[in-house]
């Protein structure tokens, strides 16, 4: 990620992170738990209670970008995945507080993981945060994948792109997997492969909670669901979760999600028609209902009483086990403006409106995949705090987030909306209606904001880290960026669901 260098920092940042730095400190020596090495202590604390106001941070160094650990623990067998119907190991409970999985792969859920350094996170980090800094390396040439891009292949004169950074001896685009979908001119980054043995046994695991536990979908659903390739996207999105059973807590909520948007608003038996009860009801299997002991329990039976509740019900269960009580406070939060973005297209379907350019980038702030990666820091086993999380500036870098990661769906997605029924709304469609564009420049134009979007996400990342020095601040900044490119990862390497118009 780009270091945009020292900024003024936010007036709130410093004051949070002393505040909770102080009571972190403050708890440690009431337990009579000496301070670990290398955390500095405000001079004050132990006489006030409180920190100082942090000062005008340093400008900050480079955190060397060692990769995290994406594999499963030692001992998981390399073979294939069971046939979703094969029995779990002999002596491994099943059910919500522990699932099935391969001999020798831990399903209990341990303790919280310290939210020690991160590593390979794209942002600047001040060397004090965790000791003493190495000694700085000798200059290298750029990593190409951090290269801005401009336009590339025919018809991409008319993108107005950051000029193009060049290096000698370097390629031009990052790379990608062979039979990866390439739109010329996006602004992205290479993701490792993901693990194949964690994608077999999340993938199993899955298809077993859907077709088991929930009955999510009919058997002539059954090639769409494999071919949605969940495993893979939450593996390539969380490879620093510490086990299987918090990969599953991410895996559930995305179909879930996707439950939810099929049959609720898209082509699968959705309609804008009666959109907003639905939904009503269906949040409540997320923000449940506390009513009276006459009408709790037809409440209770009406979670049951579809595929979208089975699953948002479910799906909770099993968070609600992994996360605190504020983390799973913030996913509904996150889940309430995820369905006021589908109110709010569904009732411009039905008014046959076709939104201004800004009006369709407010809707899709809230009609996005924000609720995914704000779970980053459940599904790595730590938390970052309420007040932290509830910052501006971090508030700002989630919208971003989601934002970009959103103009990715529309931009890969461009192709198969075009040939459902219907007129689906998307950005492309959007620009060319409100701005007169052909379909070309227009879909180009898309690719323009949602690199705006991603480079605005990344310096937004990068002030914040500096600003607010916090490990649990940082590693979640690194999260919320991997989860990103593991986004992008699967979008442009899902060609079971998407393919590219043919511009180039």
């Amino acid at each position: 990620m780009p270091d945009p260098g020292p900024s003024p920092l936010q007036s709130s940042l410093p004051g949070a992170a002393a505040s909770f730095t102080a009571r972190v400190l403050a708890d440690l020596a009431s337990h009579g738990i000496a301070v670990p090495q290398g955390v500095a202590v405000p001079q004050d604390l132990t006489e006030a209670g409180s920190a100082p106001a942090a000062p005008h941070p340093e400008p900050p160094a480079e955190v060397p970008a060692a990769r995290l650990p994406a594999g499963p623990p030692t001992g998981l067998p390399t073979g294939p995945a069971s046939r979703t119907s094969a029995a779990p190991p002999a002596g491994v409970p099943s059910g919500p507080a522990a699932e099935a999985g391969p001999a020798g792969l831990p399903t209990e859920v341990p303790a919280r993981v310290p939210a020690g350094p991160p590593t390979g996170l794209r942002v600047a980090v001040p060397a004090d945060v965790f000791g003493a800094a190495p000694a700085a390396p000798p200059p290298t040439a750029p990593d190409p994948g951090r290269l801005p891009r401009g336009p590339r292949g025919l018809g991409t004169a008319g993108l107005s792109l950051a000029p193009r950074t060049e290096a000698p001896g370097l390629p031009a685009e990052p790379s990608a997997p062979a039979d990866a979908l390439i739109i010329p001119g996006l602004y992205w980054h290479p993701v490792p492969e993901p693990d194949p043995v964690r994608v077999a046994e999340v993938s199993r695991r899955i298809k077993s909670w859907a077709l088991d536990e929930i009955q999510l979908y009919p058997d002539d659903w059954e090639g769409d669901f494999d071919g949605f390739h969940v495993g893979r996207y939450m593996v390539a999105c969380h490879p620093d979760a510490p086990t299987l059973d918090h990969l599953m807590v991410a895996t559930r909520l995305m179909v879930a999600e996707n439950a939810v948007d099929d049959c609720y608003c898209e082509d699968l038996g959705g309609s804008p028609v009666g959109l907003g009860g639905r939904l009503l009801l269906a949040h409540t299997a997320l923000d449940p209902l506390h009513s009276t002991a006459e009408y709790q329990p037809a409440w209770a039976e009406s979670l049951h009483a579809d595929a979208p509740r089975r699953a948002y019900r479910s799906a909770m269960e099993y968070f609600v086990r992994q996360a605190t009580p504020s983390q799973a406070d913030r996913f509904r939060h996150d889940m309430a403006r995820l369905h006021l973005g589908y109110l709010a297209e569904a009732a411009w379907d039905q008014t046959d409106h076709v939104p201004e350019v800004w009006e369709y980038l407010a809707m899709r702030q809230f009609n996005n995949f924000r609720p995914c990666p704000t779970i980053t820091d459940t599904v790595g086993g730590y938390e970052l705090p309420a007040d932290l999380h509830a910052q501006p500036a971090m508030q700002r870098v989630l919208a971003l987030a989601g934002n970009a990661s959103t103009i990715v769906n529309d931009l890969y997605s461009y192709t198969k909306e075009l040939a459902s029924p219907g007129r689906h709304m998307n950005l492309p469609v959007v620009l060319a209606d409100r701005e007169s564009l052909s379909e070309k420049d227009a879909y180009l134009k898309a690719v323009e904001v949602h690199n705006d979007l991603m480079r605005d996400f990344e310096t937004a990342s990068a002030e914040l880290a500096a600003a607010c020095p916090v490990p649990s601040v940082v590693r979640f900044l690194k999260g919320v960026a991997v989860w990103v490119d593991g986004n992008h990862y699967w979008h442009q390497t899902n060609t079971y669901r998407y393919s590219l118009p043919d511009f180039w």
